[in-house]
């Protein structure tokens, strides 16, 4: 798989549920670009046991990023009916209820397989019959997107590790920072922390290439 940082990332149409109550046929993440930057996430399935708090805890910290200009999106390999239905259902019935950010359909897993969190590989076997070895779901990829739509960052979890929305505000920050200022962010670095003083020059090389 090739480092996608500095890459468009991969373009999709695919259904979507959007506003907690409604499909969409051709979501695409091609609205975004000039106008907002993006943070996509990859979960395994709807109806499980980590993927509702990680969904419920973007939803709690959504006026966060869109206050930072950020479209928060996400995505599964479950049909956009499963998706429906599942924002139907309670919080305290395991349901996702409340989410109000897109959740794209990758039913056909491509999408999954485009942004290299597939969790299985396909091949053939001896009849002829293409099979899956192992988990046909998407790890917990997330991705963050800058407004011309390229991936600046991507961390992807194996399927038993939830994530720390925190650190996606974060990371954020720290590119919003040194797009703003030109500054560096070092390790460990926040929003209002002193952030580093790169050389003109090397800021010039990083901003040509990027």
């Amino acid at each position: 798989m090739k480092a996608l940082i500095g890459r468009k990332a991969p373009e999709f149409h695919a259904p979507a549920v959007i506003n907690g109550n409604e499909i969409v046929f051709d979501f695409s993440l091609e609205q975004y670009v000039g106008k907002k930057y993006v943070i996509m996430f990859f979960y395994p399935m709807d109806f499980t046991f980590v993927c509702p708090t990680e969904l419920h805890a973007f939803q709690e910290k959504l006026a966060e990023f869109e206050k930072r200009n950020v479209a928060v999106v996400a995505c599964s390999v479950d049909s956009e009916y499963s998706h429906y239905t599942w924002l139907q259902q309670e919080k305290n019935k395991g349901g996702i209820k409340g989410v109000t950010y897109p959740i794209v359909s990758d039913f056909s897993k491509v999408i999954s397989l485009n942004f290299g969190v597939l969790a299985s590989d396909y091949d053939w076997d001896d009849e002829g019959e293409l099979v899956s070895e192992g988990a046909p779901v998407a790890y917990r990829g997330l991705f963050l997107l800058d407004k011309e739509g390229k991936i600046r960052h991507y961390v992807i979890n194996d399927l038993p590790l939830g994530r720390n929305v925190d650190e996606a505000i974060r990371m954020v920050d720290a590119l919003q920072h040194f797009e703003e200022y030109g500054e560096v962010c070092p390790a460990n670095w926040s929003k209002g922390k002193n952030a580093l003083q790169a050389t003109n020059e090397s800021v010039s090389g990083y901003l040509s290439q990027h």
